[in-house]
């Protein structure tokens, strides 16, 4: 009970603006988040009683939830725990394993390459790696097994930013010959080789489908971050460190952690068919602090707190820009966030979303059935994160927490829907 006074007291008078790297996690008094934000205490006190009903049930072990309006952080809580076995309490700047999430930052690597004139995204990936000049799909055969056919055209950058490159996990019709290259799952913290040999051997195996054809979801974004290492010169670790992470003020942003942040890594668990929950395996948990330290995926690398990358989400909804730091021009921000396709092949086919440059984008608010607005866009990760952007209520939100797999829970569905029902203007 007092832990419910005291936040909703909190939540009453805290709001955080954007203003210097270490400020979102400020917590300094200000005007009440439904003056500043046009948020309800009220209401996001009712979602905090929401999430830690997942905890309490057993469902989640922890979250961090960050919600920005109009440039001010009104709502940033964490529940559960670090570390359940022993008790510790998850932190609001505890660390996370946002996987996919990494994809936005490549994909924003790609266009800031593109505006210093270094690239066009209309260029065949074979332009910048030469093994991808001639590529192969495998076509599925009626009765089992495959062929594999030229492909109709060569991959292009654009292609790869719209995950409509043809390549995927390694699961596709070719899953055999994937297997045996030794490249299928999102995963490679534990890689002795560089993410370059990885993506180069990609080159000679049968893609999943023709490029251009359909989206599908996998190592195009990977391909991206070795394309930005052969354009600027750098690993995608300097590149996005020093053109994006420091400048950004996300500096607990990494792709292995220095050891002396070790203990706010977060452990994660895997939700169980019977109910509850169960540390996950070691193999789960990655190599990301005593790892080999090579393999930088640009696919699904990072690790990071929900501060830094609601700075990082807060420079996209600024047009490109945050606390006098551009990153990007308003004009490549707004073709990153405009939908390139329909989502043809991909989970979300045909429910009000499109794909842009990196990110899902709703073109149909009506059609998808959720709260939201037309021009919203976002994206998740494995271990059940989620964030998106909603331009048209200039709001923010990031939700990560430690589970996978998480088994169809429906907590972001609530989140979502209670992030809408707390706007009081």
């Amino acid at each position: 009970m007092l832990s419910r006074l005291w936040r909703s007291a909190a939540l009453a008078t805290l709001t955080v603006t954007f203003l210097g790297a270490s400020a979102v996690l400020a917590e300094s008094v200000a005007r009440a988040p439904e003056a500043d934000a046009g948020l309800s205490a009220a209401g996001l006190e009712a979602l905090s009683e929401t999430i830690q009903g997942y905890v309490d049930r057993e469902e989640l072990g922890g979250a961090v939830a960050l919600v920005a309006r109009r440039g001010k952080v009104a709502y940033l809580e964490s529940f559960g725990f670090r570390d359940r076995e022993v008790g510790e309490a998850l932190k609001k700047d505890d660390i996370f394993r946002i996987a996919s999430q990494t994809k936005a930052l490549v994909s924003v690597a790609v266009m800031m390459l593109q505006e210093q004139g270094a690239l066009v995204i209309a260029d065949p990936l074979y332009k910048y790696l030469p093994e991808f000049r001639a590529t192969t799909v495998a076509v599925a055969k009626a009765g089992g097994g495959y062929d594999v056919v030229p492909a109709k055209r060569p991959v292009t950058l654009r292609d790869l930013l719209t995950h409509s490159s043809g390549i995927g996990y390694g699961a596709g019709p070719a899953a055999d010959r994937w297997q045996k290259a030794g490249i299928v799952g999102w995963y490679f913290a534990d890689r002795e080789e560089p993410i370059r040999d990885t993506v180069s051997r990609m080159a000679s195996l049968p893609f999943d489908a023709q490029p251009g054809e359909r989206m599908v979801y996998g190592y195009s974004t990977d391909i991206l971050g070795v394309v930005v290492e052969e354009v600027s010169g750098m690993s995608l670790d300097e590149f996005l460190r020093s053109q994006i992470l420091e400048p950004l003020g996300m500096n607990d942003t990494y792709f292995y952690l220095p050891r002396e942040k070790a203990d706010r890594l977060t452990v994660v668990y895997s939700a169980q068919e019977g109910g509850g929950l169960e540390r996950a395996s070691d193999a789960v948990q990655g190599a990301y602090v005593n790892g080999p330290r090579k393999s930088f995926s640009g696919g699904a690398g990072l690790l990071s707190t929900a501060g830094d990358y609601g700075r990082f989400l807060q420079m996209l909804l600024n047009g490109g820009e945050l606390d006098g730091v551009r990153i990007l021009s308003r004009k490549s921000v707004e073709l990153m966030t405009t939908s390139h396709h329909d989502g043809t092949g991909s989970l979300f086919a045909g429910e009000g979303r499109g794909f842009g440059l990196g990110f899902w984008v709703v073109e149909d608010v009506g059609a998808r059935g959720v709260p939201g607005s037309v021009g919203e866009y976002g994206w998740g990760g494995a271990y059940h994160s989620t964030y998106w952007v909603d331009p048209a209520e200039e709001m923010l939100v990031v939700y990560i927490t430690q589970l996978l797999p998480a088994l169809g829970l429906d907590d972001q569905a609530y989140l979502r829907a209670m992030v809408y029902g707390a706007i009081t203007d």
